[in-house]
C-alpha cells in the first residue's frame, strides 16, 4: 500500500497549485492588492518580468491522465506523448509596456514597440530591457526606480501580442515583480481570452503616499489605445512597427 500511496501522490502532484511560498505573493481575484509601503519595499529598483511558455495541454487531457493513473498506477511511469508545436504555435510575440501618469502630468508609454524604453534614471523613472520573442527563460523585463515615487501618480503594465494574432488562449503567462526588499509578487495570465489581443496586468498607483499594486488582468480586443480608453489616460495614439532583426 505504501508504494502506492506514493504513486498516487507523486501522480497527483501535477494538480496541486498549493499555496504562495513564503517568499512569495499570489495576486488574485480573492486577494488582488497589496502595499509595498505596507511591506517596506517603496524604495530601490523593482523589477518587472513578464514570461511565457507555450500550452502544450489542457487541463482535460491532464484530468484524463490522472484518472488513468488512479486506474493503473503503473501507467505513472509511461512518458506523456510530447506533440510537436506548429510553426504559428511557436512564433507567438508576447510585449511588455508600461503607461505612465506623473504627478506634474506628464504621460506616455514605455514599450519596446517604437523603441521607447524608457529611463530610470530620469522621467519617467520607468525603463525596459529589451524584448524578448520568444518567451526564454528570462523573458522581458522592466525596471521602476522607486525612489523618485513621490514624482510617479500610477503606471499601467500591460501585454500586447504584436503580431496581431489572438494567442492568449495558447500562452501561458505570469508577470512578476520583485521589489528591493520582501517577498516577490506573482500575477498570473491563466484565463482563457483567444481573441484577446491586448491585457491590463495590474496598475502600480501612489495613493497619498502609500504604494500600492492592484491586479487587473483585463483582457481587450484592441492595443494600447483601447487600454488608454480604457484606464482614461487621454494619450494620442499612432500605429508603430518594431526592428525584424
Amino acid at each position: 500500500m505504501a508504494i502506492w500511496d506514493r504513486l498516487f501522490q507523486r501522480g497527483s502532484a501535477q494538480f496541486d497549485m498549493g499555496g504562495a511560498a513564503a517568499n512569495t505573493i499570489s495576486l488574485t481575484r480573492r486577494r488582488p492588492a497589496v502595499s509595498l509601503t505596507k511591506q517596506g519595499a517603496a524604495t530601490g529598483h523593482l523589477r518587472v518580468n513578464l514570461s511565457w511558455r507555450m500550452r502544450t495541454t489542457d487541463f482535460g487531457e491532464s484530468s484524463r491522465r490522472n484518472g488513468q493513473l488512479l486506474r493503473n498506477p503503473l501507467n505513472f511511469f509511461k512518458p506523456d506523448v510530447v506533440q510537436a508545436h506548429t510553426q504559428s504555435m511557436v512564433n507567438v510575440d508576447l510585449d511588455l509596456g508600461c503607461l505612465y501618469e506623473l504627478a506634474d502630468g506628464g504621460k506616455g508609454v514605455v514599450q519596446p514597440l517604437g523603441n521607447f524604453l524608457g529611463s530610470t534614471t530620469e522621467s519617467p523613472y520607468v525603463g525596459i530591457s529589451g524584448d524578448d520573442r520568444f518567451g526564454s527563460g528570462s523573458g522581458e523585463t522592466a525596471y521602476v526606480n522607486l525612489d523618485h515615487h513621490e514624482e510617479i501618480k500610477r503606471l499601467l503594465f500591460f501585454v500586447y501580442i504584436y503580431d496581431q494574432t489572438p494567442a492568449f488562449d495558447r500562452t501561458h503567462a505570469m508577470v512578476t515583480l520583485y521589489p528591493s526588499s520582501g517577498p516577490r509578487i506573482e500575477i498570473e495570465l491563466d484565463e482563457r481570452a483567444p481573441q484577446a489581443r491586448s491585457c491590463a496586468v495590474f496598475l502600480l498607483e501612489n495613493q497619498k503616499g502609500e504604494l500600492v499594486v492592484r491586479r487587473e488582468v483585463r483582457y481587450v480586443y484592441g492595443f494600447q489605445a483601447e487600454l488608454d480608453r480604457l484606464y482614461g489616460w487621454g494619450l494620442q495614439w499612432g500605429r508603430g512597427y518594431k526592428s525584424r532583426a
